[in-house]
């Protein structure tokens, strides 16, 4: 048990949200509307989920001219396939044990605010959530620390306070960077052997196991 944690910050995909399929088939809709036909692999595509779509689209070698149009048609095509994304389960679960134990819970995810709140009504999850910092402009996104940060300061605790988790080595980094608790989350988008390289303070094969910890 941590007393020491008075917050939980979540990752989206691959943490609540199984939705690799989802972002799959709206990505490759929208690039082919935009008549980019390079083929989009996968497996390869998929442990890269989390990354900001420009570093993925890089690593892939896909050519976007201009990467505004590709994310709005994105959007659009997102939700055409919100049906195949679940959640995990035992989110809902956990999300209303942790609420009961006092805990503060936030989001962070690289998706965009508006699309991060839609997700979040689609599911009815919003309430559960004291927080929701969606990718915006101005504020750097994960690794980097400044989000989880002002996540932390917008709910008036400490960084040390705090518990971040999440499915891949930038939620990881971004809470080690920010001097917050870390946990990673084993059966999202990362291999296991991959995340226990990142040596976070506790490690889940289901979000259930939270619960423990408190």
């Amino acid at each position: 048990m941590n007393k020491k944690i008075k917050h939980i910050c979540f990752d989206l995909d691959g943490t609540l949200i199984d939705s690799v399929d989802t972002i799959y088939k709206a990505t490759v809709k929208a690039l082919t509307k935009l008549n980019i036909n390079d083929p989009v692999p996968e497996e390869e595509f998929r442990i890269r989920i989390g990354h900001h779509f420009i570093d993925i689209f890089k690593d892939l070698n896909i050519s976007i001219p201009e990467f505004e149009p590709f994310i709005k048609i994105y959007k659009k095509y997102y939700f055409d396939f919100i049906d195949q994304s679940n959640l995990y389960p035992g989110v809902e679960e956990t999300l209303s044990g942790l609420k009961k134990k006092g805990l503060l819970i936030s989001l962070l995810t690289t998706k965009t605010q508006d699309q991060a709140e839609k997700i979040l009504r689609h599911f009815n999850l919003s309430n559960y959530f004291n927080e929701i910092m969606g990718r915006r402009p101005g504020i750097a996104v994960k690794p980097d620390p400044e989000p989880l940060r002002e996540i932390c300061k917008f709910l008036g605790v400490k960084a040390e306070e705090s518990l971040i988790t999440g499915d891949t080595e930038l939620d990881i980094t971004c809470g080690k960077n920010a001097g917050s608790f870390t946990c990673a989350a084993f059966y999202g988008y990362r291999t296991k052997e991959a995340l226990l390289e990142q040596k976070a303070n506790y490690n889940i094969n289901s979000i259930k196991e939270l619960t423990n910890l408190f």
